[in-house]
């Protein structure tokens, strides 16, 4: 399953939401959750892969189930 995201905090997706992606994506640890942005993809279950994308406001970021997408989404408004 994929799908798309965008990212609407100013800030982007720093360590505090980072931290709230990959607890959310642990919650299926069954399930391989991954986000994909500008060729690099990385697993949402690692707070260091999730910040090694750099993403920022009005940035889209793909492959990730619906309730990481929700966390980053939101990511704190």
């Amino acid at each position: 399953m994929e799908k798309q995201f965008t990212i609407k905090n100013p800030q982007g997706v720093h360590a505090r939401p980072a931290g709230a992606i990959m607890k959310k994506a642990a919650e299926f640890p069954d399930s391989l959750v991954s986000l994909e942005f500008n060729g690099g993809k990385v697993s949402a279950k690692s707070i260091t892969g999730v910040l090694t994308l750099g993403l920022k406001a009005g940035d889209q970021a793909g492959q990730a189930i619906d309730a990481v997408g929700a966390v980053l989404e939101s990511v704190f408004d």
